[in-house]
């Protein structure tokens, strides 16, 4: 859903998941980019699961589960919390003509992943591999210094316990 400031820039809203499990998170290696012109090859990136919002979703709550299900093939999760800082950057110019955005703001949400690990299967065909990677290895996983840099500043102050204390799989 494309929000344009003056006829300067185009700002691409999507939404993404922090997913836990065990002392571990979900990270998704993307391999693949859909542009204006069709899909396209990219380096690798290890990331958290991402995408943006349509227009058919009716809130960032509803963007994130869809983006879940596409990118993960399970519907197994639980919205533990919205975060109130969004993850704000800027396309390289070379992307910016590709995909038809100059810039992406990213409402971020902490999941809980409540299914089995082995009915984790991309549907996504931008998604080439699905890891639980030990919460403290994270940081280094992750190839995007934005995202990087939410990670640590969010997930150092929050526990990635339920509200109701308990942990988030058992």
């Amino acid at each position: 859903m494309p929000e344009t400031h003056g006829n300067m820039f185009k700002i691409r809203q999507a939404v993404g998941a922090i997913v836990s499990r065990d002392n571990h998170l979900l990270l998704v290696h993307k391999t693949k980019i859909n542009t204006q012109t069709g899909t396209e090859t990219i380096d690798g990136e290890w990331d958290f699961v991402k995408g943006g919002i349509e227009e058919s979703d009716e809130s960032p709550r509803h963007a994130i589960l869809r983006e879940l299900q596409e990118e993960t093939g399970s519907t197994d999760f639980l919205i533990i919390k919205q975060f109130d800082e969004k993850i704000h950057f800027e396309f390289p110019e070379k992307m910016k003509k590709k995909i038809g955005y100059d810039r992406q703001e990213t409402t971020m949400f902490l999941v809980e992943f409540t299914g089995a690990n082995c009915d984790l299967a991309p549907v996504d065909k931008e998604i080439a591999d699905l890891q639980f990677i030990l919460e403290k290895e994270v940081g280094d996983k992750l190839t995007h210094e934005d995202t990087r840099s939410f990670f640590m500043k969010n997930l150092s102050q929050q526990s990635t316990k339920r509200q109701d204390g308990k942990m988030c799989d058992k």
